[in-house]
């Protein structure tokens, strides 16, 4: 049984899936030689991220195919309805990079609120000539705690979330179509915790209320979050999104940053990915990271010993 995972796998799921008597290749085929290098191979199980796209022909042209995993939570890159219509197994590993994410929507937040992100530009440049001229321009920043964040999508990087706040002294409002009640447990390092309870509210509730917003809701067929809803939110707002391009209208961010109605944005995703627009790169009030949300060492070993798990689990 042969597995090839096209856009990597951790050493310990690879491990795992080989104690297993898997055969794994952790190699990266070009999407045009994808088709042809399962067949010569007779590859059974095909491991993808975000970068391969499993398409129907993929699905059509490949019948050694049985199981489709996908390492992260969205599945949008794969014809998943399609696939199980043709008998395919499609899994995913939704709980493995919660936290990472989650953590980074706060490296984006703590970057916005202290203008960490404009400082690590400008100090190289003139922090030996301008050193009181930055120190003054940077000298406001706020606190987020005793500060509101409104969290779209509670699902559970949006849960992970709400525990990052919730520890740092924040009020958390959510809103979630599924969900109108929501307990969000934080565990302490010596194994005590702490349990909340939390209503959830409306969309245009927690955009009027909100001191901070992030975004935690799958691909959409248009944007969420467009002219109208910045113009419900508080002035001096800021927003994060590390879920998926498209889901903010970025013309509209960047006009609501002009106008200050905005006060700083962290993008982990883009409309345009993988090629971001320049006005958005060269924007001095936008945080960036380049769609690394889940990408730490713990949560890239979680998820290849979640896929291998249940890899196992199917076969037996």
């Amino acid at each position: 049984m042969k597995v090839l995972a096209n856009d990597g796998i951790s050493e310990s799921g690879k491990k795992e899936l080989e104690k297993a008597g898997f055969e794994v290749m952790s190699i990266r085929v070009a999407q045009e030689q994808l088709i042809p290098y399962i067949n010569d191979n007779k590859v059974t199980i095909l491991l993808v991220r975000s970068a391969t796209q499993v398409t129907k022909e993929v699905v059509d042209k490949c019948p050694s195919l049985k199981i489709i995993g996908r390492g992260g939570v969205g599945m949008d890159n794969i014809e998943v309805e399609y696939a199980k219509s043709k008998g395919l197994h499609v899994i995913n590993t939704p709980a493995a990079s919660s936290s990472s994410v989650a953590e980074l929507v706060f490296a984006h937040l703590f970057s916005g609120v202290r203008f960490l992100h404009d400082a690590n530009r400008n100090m190289p440049l003139e922090g030996d000539s301008n050193f009181s001229k930055l120190k003054k321009a940077y000298s406001n920043g706020i606190e987020l705690r005793n500060k509101t964040i409104g969290i779209i999508g509670f699902g559970r990087i949006g849960i992970e979330t709400a525990k990052i706040a919730l520890g740092l002294g924040m009020k958390v409002l959510f809103v979630d179509p599924k969900l109108d009640k929501a307990t969000v447990t934080i565990s302490f390092f010596d194994h005590r915790s702490m349990s909340f309870d939390l209503d959830g509210t409306t969309l245009e509730h927690l955009l009027k209320e909100s001191d901070f917003i992030s975004l935690h809701v799958p691909a959409q067929k248009s944007y969420l979050i467009g002219e109208k809803e910045f113009e419900m939110m508080k002035n001096g707002v800021g927003i994060v999104n590390a879920a998926r391009g498209g889901v903010l209208d970025e013309v509209a961010l960047v006009n609501a940053l002009e106008s200050r109605k905005v006060s700083f944005a962290g993008l982990d995703v883009f409309e345009s990915e993988p090629m971001p627009e320049i006005r958005i790169l060269m924007h001095p009030d936008i945080s960036l990271t380049p769609h690394i949300g889940a990408a730490t060492s713990e949560a890239q070993d979680r998820i290849g010993q979640e896929l291998a798990t249940q890899i196992i689990a199917l076969y037996n």
